[in-house]
Parts: C-alpha cells; sequence; structure tokens
C-alpha cells in the first residue's frame, strides 16, 4: 500500500477532489461503477451456482466409476475430457468462444455468455474439489449404509455427500472468491462489468488514478467481506465436528 501510495504524482492528493468530482459526480459517471459492480455480482452468482451444479455432477460421476470401472465408462471419459480442456486453457479464451463461436448465431445477450462461461469453467474446478471432499469421508461410513441396508445411492445421498460437503464447503467459497475477481475479463465481450465501468471512466477523464484504484478498492472490500463470512464459516464448522 505504501509503495502505491509512493508512485502517486504530488500533485494527485491537492487536485483529488476535482478529479473526484470529474471521475464520479460529472455527468452521473459514478453510473458506470455501479451498473458495473451489479453485473460482476450477477455473472459470480449465476456461475457459482451453475458451477456447484456442474461440479457436483462431474464429481459423483467420477467417484462412481472410480468405485467400479464398468460403470458410467462412457460419461466418465466426457468429464475427463472436460476437465482437461476447461482446466487448461485460459479463461478469457473460453470467453470469447463462447461469445464469439458457440453462441454467435444465437440471439443470447452477452450477461448470459459470460455466466456459462463462467459456470462452465467454475464447474471443472468444483468437481475436483467435491471429488476430493467425497474421498475424504471414511469409508467406514459406507459400510455402515451399506450394513444398515441402503443401497449405494441413498448411502452416498444421505451419508457420504453430507460429510463430504461439510468438508468441501470452504474450498467452494474460496472458489467464489476466486470467480468473482476472474470476472474482471468479461470486458472483453464488451460487458460493462466492475472493471470495465471503471476503465470506461478512465478513458473519458484521462486519470487513471482515480477510477481503477476505486475499482481495485470496492474489488478488496468485497473480497474482504467474503473472506470474513468464510472465517466464521469454517470456525462454526469447526465447533461442530467437536458436539
Amino acid at each position: 500500500m505504501n509503495t502505491l501510495l509512493a508512485a502517486l504524482p504530488l500533485s494527485y492528493f491537492s487536485e483529488f477532489p476535482q478529479k473526484f468530482y470529474d471521475a464520479f459526480i460529472l455527468k452521473g459517471r459514478y453510473k458506470y461503477i455501479i451498473s458495473g459492480l451489479g453485473n460482476t455480482l450477477l455473472i459470480t452468482l449465476f456461475a457459482v451456482i451453475i458451477g456447484i451444479i456442474l461440479g457436483t455432477v462431474v464429481a459423483l460421476i467420477k467417484v462412481a466409476h472410480g468405485n467400479d470401472a464398468k460403470k458410467f465408462k462412457f460419461l466418465n471419459a466426457i468429464c475427463n475430457l472436460y476437465l482437461t480442456v476447461i482446466r487448461g486453457t485460459p479463461i478469457v479464451v473460453q470467453l470469447m468462444i463462447m461469445w464469439y463461436i458457440i453462441l454467435q448465431s444465437a440471439n443470447v445477450d452477452k450477461l448470459v455468455a459470460a455466466i456459462l462461461a463462467f459456470g462452465i469453467n467454475s464447474g471443472a474446478y468444483v468437481a475436483e474439489v467435491i471429488r476430493g471432499g467425497i474421498q475424504s469421508v471414511d469409508k467406514g461410513q459406507i459400510e455402515a449404509g451399506r450394513s444398515l441396508g441402503l443401497n449405494q445411492r441413498d448411502t452416498m445421498v444421505k451419508i457420504v455427500f453430507p460429510q463430504a460437503l461439510k468438508n468441501v464447503l470452504p474450498a467452494i467459497g474460496n472458489e467464489f472468491i476466486a470467480l468473482l475477481k476472474e470476472t474482471s475479463v468479461a470486458g472483453y465481450i464488451a460487458i460493462q462489468d466492475l472493471t470495465k465501468g471503471g476503465d470506461v471512466i478512465r478513458s473519458i477523464t484521462y486519470d487513471p488514478y482515480t477510477s481503477l484504484l476505486t475499482v481495485a478498492g470496492i474489488y478488496l472490500l468485497i473480497v474482504m467481506g467474503l473472506t470474513t463470512l468464510l472465517g466464521k464459516l469454517e470456525r462454526r464448522l469447526h465447533r461442530s465436528d467437536y458436539r
């Protein structure tokens, strides 16, 4: 932070009130930030939902295939291909492919394209998190469920998965935070997210400091808030382990 402040011109501090007015008050330019923040949160929220659903399905298929190599062989191959491609290519490229190639001829809003791209990307990482959580559950839990007369599906749904979800909730929360920051590249398909909103103001005022530092501060505040909530969640889950 001290290095960042030292990089600012000395004249900036005396001119800050006028620069702040020009950046946000004049002609209602603050609306770029507000609308951009709304789009960022909207993309993040729905992308996380898609990522959790998709990741859970992929994780369950891979776990089932791992327990019995004859089950879901074809679906497991598709899941492996999905994980390899998504985790092996940059999210920016995936976003542009989604908009400029896959959805080029479809009458789809750019926000929908961004939600799908970020959701599919998030699903690949969530899948590995959930798979790891399922595999971390003691095999004795599975044996106990089967001894109670539960079939494999009911054992997974009623015994294994709830425990795995409890173990991976903090990791999924961290994925939510990472996804929030990754959405800053949504401007590559001309979506006015928070980062793009700050950059639009910069291009109008020719002042890179006020708008972009404000954008960085907003991201930082959101991440700090989410990190605090995650910390409280982890402590609550930790306490519940001893009850």
